[in-house]
Parts: C-alpha cells; sequence; structure tokens
C-alpha cells in the first residue's frame, strides 16, 4: 500500500503528541506518528482508563512501527495534562474512544492544561471503517481542529453530517495506515482465517453458529488450517467490550460435545502473521478484511446475521464480498470489484491531504488566529458526559468496574424488590 504524503517539504519541525486510550487506538497512533515528516518530534502516551492496553497488547500495536521499542507511559488525565503543560506540543492527537476525547479537548482548551497565548492543534482519528458517519462521532469530537477519516466515502459523509450539525472544524484524508502492501501469495495457500470481533455478532447463539461452521469446515477440509483471530486474551481489555468471547464459548461447544477440540486454531498478535498464507478470510464486518483486500487474500463478509449500520457491514455494500457461512463451509471467497476499492480505502496516496491540513493549521495556531470550536452537545449533557468520563480516566480500572458492578446490582435489587406496603 502507499504511504501519506509528507505535506510541504519547507514545513517547520513540530512537536506532535499522540494519546490513545486501547490498544486498536494505540495501533492507530502509532502508524499516524510515522506518516509524518521525519524532522518532527513525535511521542505517544496512553492514558489510563477501564480499556487501557496490557502491556503485550501495546507492544504488538506498535511493532511494526517507529515506536517499537520505546517506552510508551500509562498516565492519569492530571498527569497528561501537566506532560502537555510542561512540553508544550505544537499538536496533540487524540485518538480515543469518543467520551474521552471530548474530556481531553475539553481539558486541553479550557482548563489549565492550556497554554498561555496559544494552544495546540487538536487532531483526532477513527481506527478503521467509518461507514455510515453518525452524530455520535461528531458530538465528541466537535472540538477538534482536524478529524481525520480514511476512505472519499468517509470524507463527503462526515463533511456533509458535520455542515448540517454546525461543525466548525476540518475533515481530512488519511490512508488507513496500518494497511500492509501487496505481497506475492503462496503457491498452495492452506489457511482459512476468521477475524473476531467485539461487537458483531452480538449474541451467544450467533457467535455459536460462527464456530460451528468453522469447525464443520475444518472437519471437511482436513488439508486447510482454520483459525480464529482473537483480539486479545479473554482476561485483555478491548476498545469495545466483548461479552462472549469466542475461546470462551469454544470451551463451553466442547464441553457440551457440539464439537471435536482441536479442529479450530485460536491466535492472537498481528493479523498480516496470519494472512501470510491465507486462501480465504471471513469476517462479519472487521477492519481486518481491508487488510486482507490489501494483500490480495479472497474475503466473505458474513450476511447471515443481518447487513446494515447494526452489523457495521454496510460500507461493504456493492463491494462483491458479500458471503455466508455456506460459502465458508464451501470455500467460497470473492474479491471486491475495482470501482468499490478506490472510494472505499484504497484511494491514490496522492489524494490523502491530512498533513497538509494540518501543517496549514499549525502555521495558524502560530500566529493566534485558530479558534475554539463549539461543542455541539448542550452545557448540562456536556457536564454530565465529562463527569463520567473523568471518573473512568481518574480513579483506577479495578475501582471503576466495582463502581459499575454496585450500579448493576442496585439496578437489578430495584427491579425485583417487593413495592412497600401502603399504610
Amino acid at each position: 500500500m502507499a504511504t501519506d504524503t509528507h505535506g510541504p517539504a519547507h514545513a517547520a519541525p513540530l512537536t506532535v503528541l499522540a494519546v490513545a486510550d486501547s490498544d486498536s487506538y494505540v495501533k492507530l497512533s502509532a502508524a499516524m506518528l510515522d506518516a509524518l515528516p521525519e524532522q518532527h518530534t513525535v511521542g505517544l502516551a496512553v492514558v489510563r482508563s477501564p480499556i487501557a492496553p496490557s502491556p503485550a497488547q501495546t507492544r504488538a500495536a506498535v511493532g511494526a512501527t517507529n515506536q517499537s521499542g520505546r517506552r510508551i507511559p500509562v498516565l492519569t488525565a492530571s498527569e497528561l495534562r501537566r506532560l502537555i503543560r510542561r512540553r508544550r506540543p505544537d499538536v496533540v492527537i487524540l485518538n480515543c474512544t469518543g467520551p474521552v476525547v471530548n474530556v481531553l479537548a475539553h481539558i486541553l482548551l479550557n482548563g489549565r492544561g492550556r497554554r498561555r497565548g496559544r494552544r495546540p492543534v487538536l487532531v483526532s482519528a477513527l481506527p478503521g471503517i467509518s461507514v455510515p458517519a453518525t452524530e455520535k462521532a461528531w458530538f465528541h469530537r466537535s472540538q477538534v481542529d482536524l478529524f481525520v477519516l480514511h476512505s472519499h466515502r468517509e470524507v463527503a459523509e462526515f463533511t456533509a453530517l458535520g455542515e448540517k450539525l454546525g461543525v466548525t472544524g476540518e475533515v481530512g484524508l488519511a490512508t488507513l495506515p496500518f494497511l500492509p502492501r501487496p505481497r506475492r501469495r503462496p503457491a498452495r495457500p492452506h489457511r482459512v482465517v476468521f477475524a473476531a470481533q467485539a461487537k458483531v455478532p452480538g449474541s451467544r447463539e450467533d457467535r455459536e453458529r460462527v464456530l460451528v461452521a468453522l469447525a464443520e469446515l475444518a472437519e471437511d477440509r482436513p488439508d486447510l488450517e482454520v483459525v480464529v483471530k482473537l483480539r486479545g486474551r479473554e482476561d485483555e481489555a478491548q476498545t469495545h467490550r466483548e461479552h462472549h468471547h469466542y475461546e470462551a464459548l469454544w470451551r463451553d461447544l466442547v464441553e457440551k460435545e457440539r464439537t471435536r477440540d482441536h479442529t479450530l486454531v485460536f491466535r492472537t498478535g498481528a493479523m498480516v502473521d496470519q494472512l501470510e498464507r491465507t486462501r480465504g478470510f471471513v469476517t462479519v464486518s472487521s477492519t481486518a478484511a481491508l487488510e486482507a483486500i490489501a494483500m490480495g487474500v479472497p474475503v466473505a463478509v458474513l450476511t447471515d446475521f443481518g447487513v446494515g449500520a447494526e452489523q457495521i457491514n454496510t460500507v461493504f455494500e456493492a463491494s462483491g464480498v458479500f458471503g455466508t457461512l455456506d460459502d465458508v463451509r464451501s470455500v467460497r471467497f470473492r474479491a471486491p470489484h475495482p470501482e468499490w476499492l478506490e472510494r472505499n480505502y484504497f484511494h491514490p496516496a496522492s489524494d490523502n491531504d491530512w498533513v497538509d491540513r494540518l501543517t496549514a493549521l499549525v502555521a495558524r495556531a502560530s500566529r493566534g488566529e485558530l479558534r475554539a470550536h463549539p461543542p455541539l452537545l448542550d452545557a448540562s449533557a456536556q457536564r454530565r458526559a465529562r463527569r463520567r468520563s473523568l471518573l473512568r480516566l481518574s480513579v483506577p480500572p479495578r475501582a471503576v468496574r466495582g463502581i459499575g458492578s454496585a450500579r448493576r446490582s442496585l439496578r437489578a435489587l430495584r427491579r425485583t424488590a417487593p413495592a412497600s406496603p401502603v399504610g
């Protein structure tokens, strides 16, 4: 894959700090820092939260980037604010989940972390497929100066929605930075890879259907290695909470003798390592499908559980890669249509403009011309959202989970408690 253009050659060296709160955002941040001109001074930090990545997840996320081997600190919101006050970066990239972007942008623009007379340019990006555009994404990022997206379709949809909502920040285009370069595929690829996701399909039954179908494929085709590629171990945090982890479901299916153990292979780590000798790639909607497409691996995006925003697979409409579990059992996979590719994530690198836009915004900031962008949420809603987010960023993750568990228990108790007698 082609990489991002590096903006004007005469751009002055900048100091850029990227902040992430989960493994997928760490991966995105490290790759975006690599896309910046070499003369820039860059750094990466993780803000402490219940979904902060483990050390192993962090190492895997930055393994193929210039951040590999560097110490990546995990900071509270207060420590992060002090770091920014001390280092005074020209740019802060807030690659975090929406509520965290919202609260950190507020701290940097309005709190004591603000640089007197000048403020850093605030940037935010999304880590994967972002179609369709959503108001929620804009609500949390309305105060950033540059919102970075990864396809012409995403830029068009978010720009139109932003204009409708009254957003005043800019939208920039960048190639998804972790897409691998095309490689010559082996003569006899022998692997089928299913990419697990936290959110879809949502129900236990649907996830078991996937595992059973994959197991049937493995039984029928002993010449194929069938791999379930996990985002992380059961005990590791992810960007989105996974209610039914595939490995736990598999153990249960084996225990109930609905399938045989050792039929499937479960792996974590970098997706590109699993795609090297892959004959077909299966997903419900994972961004990893784009990694497979980039490497020339045929794909089946499952429609068994529906098509649309709920299954996060709207973007694949008209791509030609939709398929079913029956297709997977029959080892039928497809390549996407060329016209879909250019509009969706596979545009020429010369189209990318986010670094140029960033450079221009920094120049405006240096002249004191960069104005704050008004939030989209009303004041009371903003305050409530920020209080919740600050709690998650300030209290140790175990305590946050304890608070959440106590609240759920209290709600359950209220639902089941008998009504008070009327005297």
